[in-house]
């Protein structure tokens, strides 16, 4: 039995041997490293090094080394325990892995500070809780020093949670904070006081506090301080009002917020001018009062002045949301285009910032309308052009609609587009487009000005052609009809006959059977509500346009010998006959201009004559409109050729007391010399009633929220 017992004992001497002879190989023994079989069959040790100290007895050595395994593992987790001067010793062999204890020590570290962090709160919490009652009393001290002193502790307090919750639930404390600011005329106590308010104003409980304790006058009062931080303060504050606290906006309007927020725009902390910006904007959303407000105080100038000076994409992103609000407002509009709005939009329409393009675009597109006359366009229709090659719907919606009204009435603009190769963009834009009719509309209304009444018209009108855009444009006439675009399309037609070389390409589009067809139902239309006396009006077109549009198109078309023939087969002479006596000058004008055309044809001659065109035609030689009168001469002249002398006679007294006394000659000057381009002068689209962006886009609070609330909480001015 001692045999065996000294047996035991020598056990770890005769292992330290082995291994000593062994290089250091493990014999697994007494490590208890298992054996398993690797990859590559072959049989090995798996085992963790541990590293063991043995102390003999020394009393002079550190006495970490004879801990017992339960104060070790106290002392590494708890190492506040250790008495001063003591060492750990470390097990930790590999640096980049933790040992058992240290993988321990981390979460019992983490739950002991929470535990102390939850200690101190309730004490912060209950500390404030106590002092609130003579806080408050000290705030409404008369003595002034008493005042600031306080305020400032109090401005120490709210930026601790705990102290912060205890105060914000003390409406009397929120009170005497805002009398103490309306009060003061210190710098200092106006600087503590509105901190307390922005500190209380980043939870809803503090929110209504102050805002039923009436700090918003307070703090708008503020606004006129010269004290950087407490502007700061102050706007923040009623920002959070602004986008949380419901009655606030009303609150602040009566309270002049808006007289004293516009000259702010004049400052120049990108930061600060971005939260100002924001204010605006959740101001001016569906107050009309509001914008004028704005307007009046010299607003939509300081914010076109930020759009052209600034590069911070936060303060550019908000000033444009303000923009878009008040290019909706009639009376802002022309006030920012000629702040030079446009032109400070349009720098930023290659921004890698979506968010700020597409506002940008947007307010363009609502600004429009009312920058035809502008100048200095140049690089800004250029950037549009490219525009039109976008995947994106809004930006395509947008970038039609601006250059539509861009180009309405305005040569110069026409010429540059074209010259920009614009009209093959357009046309490739109402390819991709199919029926979207957002983009459709504007870029066949941009069409339709490129194509008439400026230096490059001719050239438009063979881009079309060439790019193959007449058999798109004339699909657009087939049912579904949506008025606007048959419109748009109906008036681009007309201009594309105007070109000799497009005439052919029309009529084997299929263009001549469409118009007539168009023609015959808008004028049903039409005659269903005469007698209502009520205009027909569909998708905000009324049929008269259509009517006169599509006589118009098909007058310009008759000029070709082949289409006079076509269109006279169709059976179109009665319904045009018809038309004289419409009450419109202009579909008279049109009505007498195509049957002019027709008169050519001695067949088509007769069938005007034969339907009693004379009477409605002798009545117009006697009208104000030259147009109408020349055309009617032209038509009565023409089927009085073969007509016996008797006739000849009455319609030559008809035209003896008319414009041009029997002269033939002074008949063909004159119609061949009519203002064709005059009835047909560019639209302008105020707004293209039933797009995407009907005036104001929905406010999302939520984005302004998550934006601001989280990451703008400056407990430190600047």
């Amino acid at each position: 039995m001692a045999m065996q017992l000294g047996e035991i004992d020598s056990g770890p001497v005769k292992v330290a041997e082995w291994q000593e002879t062994m290089y250091d190989i493990d014999s697994g023994i007494q490590s208890r490293a298992n054996t398993i079989r690797d990859d590559n069959s072959e049989y090995t040790k798996h085992y963790t090094m541990t590293t063991t100290t043995t102390i003999s007895g020394n009393p002079d050595l550190d006495p970490q080394g004879v801990l017992t395994r339960a104060q070790r593992v106290r002392t590494a987790m708890f190492p506040e325990t250790i008495e001063g001067g003591a060492t750990i010793l470390s097990t930790q062999t590999d640096p980049s892995q933790m040992t058992n204890v240290q993988k321990l020590a981390e979460p019992s570290q983490q739950l002991k500070n929470a535990i102390i962090h939850l200690i101190n709160y309730q004490d912060d919490a209950e500390l404030a809780t106590r002092a609130v009652p003579e806080l408050t009393k000290l705030l409404n001290d008369e003595d002034q020093v008493v005042v600031s002193k306080t305020a400032q502790i109090i401005n120490q307090l709210t930026r601790k949670e705990a102290s912060r919750a205890a105060m914000r639930n003390a409406p009397q404390l929120v009170a005497a904070v805002v009398r103490a600011m309306q009060n003061t005329s210190d710098m200092e106590t106006a600087k503590a006081t509105t901190g307390i308010l922005h500190n209380l104003s980043h939870s809803r409980e503090g929110l209504l506090s102050i805002f039923k304790s009436g700090g918003i006058p307070a703090l708008v009062r503020m606004l006129s301080s010269p004290v950087e931080s407490v502007l700061f303060y102050a706007i923040t504050t009623l920002h959070n009002l602004l986008l949380h606290q419901e009655g606030a906006k009303m609150a602040v309007r009566l309270a002049d917020g808006l007289q004293r927020m516009v000259p702010l725009l004049k400052k120049s902390n990108p930061k600060f001018l971005a939260i100002t910006t924001d204010c605006l904007q959740l101001l001016s959303y569906g107050n009309q009062e509001s914008k004028l407000i704005i307007l009046a105080n010299g607003g939509p100038e300081g914010l076109v002045h930020i759009m052209r000076n600034y590069n911070y994409e936060k303060l550019l992103w908000t000033t444009s949301r303000v923009l878009k609000v008040l290019s909706v407002c009639p009376s802002n509009k022309p006030a920012i285009v000629d702040a030079g709005g446009m032109q400070a939009l349009g720098k930023h329409l290659n921004s890698s910032s979506q968010r700020l393009t597409q506002n940008c675009m947007w307010t363009l597109r609502n600004l429009s309308d009312a920058a035809t006359k502008q100048e200095g366009m140049d690089n800004l229709l250029q950037e549009l052009v490219s525009l039109l090659g976008s995947d994106d719907l809004n930006m395509l919606t947008c970038a039609t609609g601006i250059l539509s009204n861009l180009t309405c009435n305005n040569a110069y603009n026409k010429t540059l587009v074209t010259q920009n190769n614009g009209v093959e963009a357009l046309i490739h834009a109402i390819l991709r487009a199919g029926e979207k009719e957002d983009v459709t509309e504007p870029a066949v209304c941009a069409l339709r000005h490129l194509t008439s009444r400026h230096q490059q018209a001719e050239v438009a009108q063979n881009a079309v052609r060439k790019h193959y855009g007449i058999p798109a444009i004339i699909k657009l006439l087939n049912q579904p009809h949506y008025w606007p675009v048959i419109k748009a399309a109906v008036g681009l037609i007309r201009n594309l006959a105007l070109c000799a070389e497009n005439q052919a390409p029309l009529r084997d589009a299929g263009a001549i059977p469409r118009l007539v067809n168009l023609l015959l139902k808008a004028h049903q239309d039409a005659q269903r509500h005469t007698s209502s006396n009520q205009q027909t009006y569909q998708d905000g077109v009324r049929m008269e346009e259509i009517v006169e549009g599509c006589t118009g198109a098909l007058h310009i078309l008759a000029r070709d010998p082949v289409n006079r023939v076509q269109i006279a087969n169709l059976e179109t002479i009665p319904l045009f006959v018809q038309l004289l006596y419409s009450p419109v000058d202009n579909v008279k004008r049109v009505a007498a201009g195509v049957l002019c055309e027709l008169a050519l044809d001695k067949q088509s001659a007769d069938l005007i004559d034969s339907e009693g065109a004379s009477a409605p035609l002798m009545e117009l030689l006697h009208s104000n409109n030259e147009g109408i009168a020349t055309y009617a001469a032209a038509v009565l002249f023409r089927i009085s050729e073969d007509k016996n002398l008797d006739y000849k006679k009455r319609v030559s007294v008809e035209l003896t007391h008319s414009l041009y006394k029997n002269d033939p000659a002074a008949w063909e000057m004159a119609h061949n010399s009519v203002p064709m381009e005059g009835p047909y002068s560019d639209e302008v689209d105020v707004g293209f009633p039933g797009y995407g962006y009907q005036g104001e886009m929905p406010l999302d609070v939520n984005m302004m929220h998550e934006e601001y609330a989280p990451s703008m909480q400056f407990h430190e001015p600047y």
